[in-house]
Parts: C-alpha cells; structure tokens; sequence
C-alpha cells in the first residue's frame, strides 16, 4: 500500500492567532514582532498584507517599518500560541493516532488506509483545512505525498490555503524545474554554492555527480542529493504527550546571521516559549541543550547541565552561555534550536529543604514564582502587559 503523508502547515501562525481574538488586525499589514514599542528586537510572524511589502520573518523591526510604515505590530504571547497549537494538534489526532507534531505550526500525519473513513487525500485534506478554519479561525496549507520531505515541499507550493499533492510522478514537472534554493533545508549560501558548480535547478542538482556533492558538502550532499530525488525514508514518529521526554524548539531564518546578538534575540524567543509550555506541563528539566545548523549544512549541539528548573530566565542565560561559548562569527548560521530535558520533577510539587533556604535556590524559587505570575498575567491579558527587562534587547 503506497504511503499517504500529510504536512499540515499553519500559515503566518503567531499573528494568525492574534487576528482570531483582534478583528481590528484583519485585512490590514500586521506582524508579531519582539518590542514593538521600541522598535527593536525582530518580526515573528507577519500576515500576508505585511509580507506583500516585503516583510519577512526574522527581519529587524525598523527595517520591516521602511517597508511597510503602516504595518500594526503585536507583542508576542507564547503562552497564547501554544494553546492554539494544542487545539490545532487535537483536531488533527481525530484523524490519525500517527501525528508527528514538528513544531509550534505544523505537523506530519500519516494518513495511509483512512481512504474509507475521510475521503480520498485531496477530500481528506479539504476537510482539515476547513474544520481548522470554521472551529479555530486559523488558516493552513495542506502538503500530500508518499514521504515526509515531499509533504513538507508541497505544503510549501501554494499558501495560504493551498492543498498541493507532489508523488513520485509528480517529480519532474513540480519539483525539478524549481530553483534549487528552494529545496527545503537549503541555505542562501548553499544555493549559491550549487549555483557556482553550475547547480541552478532541483533536476540539474538530481543529474549530478553525487560523489562530488559528498566529497563538497559531506553527508549533506547525499542528504540533498536524495531529496532532489524525492528520496526521504525517515518514517512518521506519534508523540505523546505522556511520554514527553523533552521539550524543544527551533527555527530555520530566512536568512543566515552572522551576528550573535541578532542569535540572542531568537534563543529569548525560543526560551520564553520553552518555558511557558514547561510550566503549563509541570515539568522541570536538568538540561538544556543547543543546536546550531550551518550554511554548510554543519550541524554543532552542545548541552549544559543545570539544577532543575522551568523558569525562563535559566533556560535562556544557560543557553546563552552554551551560544557565546560556541559561536563563530565566520561560519553563518541559518537554524538555532534549543531544548529542555532530563526532567525532574513537577513544577508544582517542588519543595526546598532546610539547606536549600540559602544562595541561588531562593533565587531559582523567586524566578519560577515570578514566571507563573506572568504566565497568569499573559493568559488574561497577553504579554504585552509584562515581560522581562533582562531579556529585552536595547
């Protein structure tokens, strides 16, 4: 039985979850942007009258503003957009127990034999898309194919609200005429790279010699070698909530950075989500771990320990330590993830003894209670009302 894969992909999620609860943003160029009131820190998400003018995510937000003067700007509210998130992943477990959520906004399904039950792929994803928008007002794109990286570059083909099947048939007319930039875990510099050894399409990068991919981007270039192809056997992994043994985000920018305060900025955003969601879970973690993804394709993690903890200001500072400790201004960098794990105990079922009333354990207690206190504070009003002084960016 050939595989069926769905990507379900949220589209402009974080402001799209900020126009189901603010008509006034609807219709008009609005983002999701880190102090918006300053004018610093970087655009989160933009909705699609602001991405019209050219604003992306990742952008500095005074340089997103000389795009698009008009442009409304919301603060984040983590807190907020993990709940939508925890709606949209229910939803889509009624249509299958195999739903490997990939990140805050999007998710992979297998899907393979509900031919029965919900129609055929194109009439099953139709059906989520619309469920999606009538009961939590949020838009998606839909990706069908037999494997994980083909979803993920059909989800890509048409948005928002797209529904894009890509088979293997499907190869030489939808991806192959594509240029090779948009092969998905491609960089700028990568591109540019492929497009110097005369690489300038996915068809001409599949026709390649792929023993010269490996010998110029290592393991990379049989990675993207097997991808132009089509080629991707990693199979659909059912996360359960139960057996959470970590919690991690990343994000791929849209453009690779070289400069670690701009890095700083998107691990803080990272941190406060990672945070929220631990505490919403009560969990609390002795590790906390990084990663980084080169425009080469190299890929450098390195972990810290810490005492166990889900406050935000921990994660982000032991992070931030891992970063400066690693960071190479001449190697960009076009993804940064950070996790949490080793948990410990429950948020709300720590206790300090006798001998933990002294030094940085009253401290580490004072922050938890300061980060529950807000997390109130966001869910009632969102996080524009309090934030972090130690963690905005000048």
């Amino acid at each position: 039985m050939k595989k069926v894969i769905f990507l379900v992909d949220m589209n402009a999620f974080f402001i799209s979850c900020e126009m189901t609860r603010n008509d006034s943003l609807v219709g008009v160029p609005a983002a999701v942007a880190g102090d918006p009131k300053k004018r610093t820190g970087i655009i989160l998400a933009a909705n699609y009258e602001a991405r019209s003018c050219g604003v992306k995510t990742a952008m500095v937000v005074h340089e997103a503003l000389k795009l698009c003067p008009k442009m409304v700007l919301v603060p984040p509210d983590h807190g907020f957009y993990g709940q939508k998130s925890e709606e949209v992943m229910d939803l889509l477990s009624n249509y299958t127990p195999i739903l490997e959520q990939n990140s805050i906004d999007e998710a992979w399904l297998d899907m393979t034999g509900s031919e029965g039950l919900f129609g055929k792929p194109v009439e099953a994803a139709k059906r989520i898309m619309d469920e999606i928008k009538n009961k939590l007002g949020l838009w998606c794109s839909i990706g069908i194919a037999e494997n994980k990286f083909l979803a993920k570059m059909a989800a890509e083909m048409k948005k928002p609200l797209g529904i894009t099947e890509l088979w293997g048939d499907d190869i030489p007319t939808k991806l192959w005429p594509l240029p090779v930039k948009e092969i998905h875990g491609i960089g700028g510099k990568t591109a540019e790279k492929l497009n110097r050894m005369g690489i300038r399409t996915i068809g001409e990068l599949a026709r390649f010699d792929v023993t010269l991919l490996v010998k110029t981007f290592g393991k990379g270039g049989n990675e993207i070698y097997l991808h132009a192809h089509g080629i991707d056997n990693s199979p659909v992994l059912a996360r359960m909530a139960d057996d959470m043994k970590s919690i991690g985000r990343s994000t791929t920018l849209p453009e690779d950075i070289s400069d670690i305060e701009k890095a700083k900025l998107v691990l803080m955003e990272l941190a406060d989500d990672i945070g929220m969601t631990a505490r919403r879970h009560d969990k609390k973690g002795r590790t906390v771990h990084i990663s980084l993804k080169y425009s080469d394709f190299r890929v450098v993690t390195r972990q810290t320990t810490v005492p166990a903890t889900c406050t935000t200001k921990e994660i982000y500072q032991a992070a931030s330590r891992l970063l400066e400790q690693n960071w190479d201004r001449s190697h960009p960098v076009r993804l940064i993830g950070i996790s949490l794990s080793g948990f410990h105990e429950d948020c709300s079922a720590a206790q300090l003894s006798l001998f933990d009333q002294i030094g940085n354990t009253v401290k580490d207690d004072k922050n938890e209670r300061i980060d529950k206190a807000m997390d109130k504070i966001r869910s009632k009003h969102g996080s524009e009302i309090i934030t972090f002084a130690a963690l905005v960016k000048k």
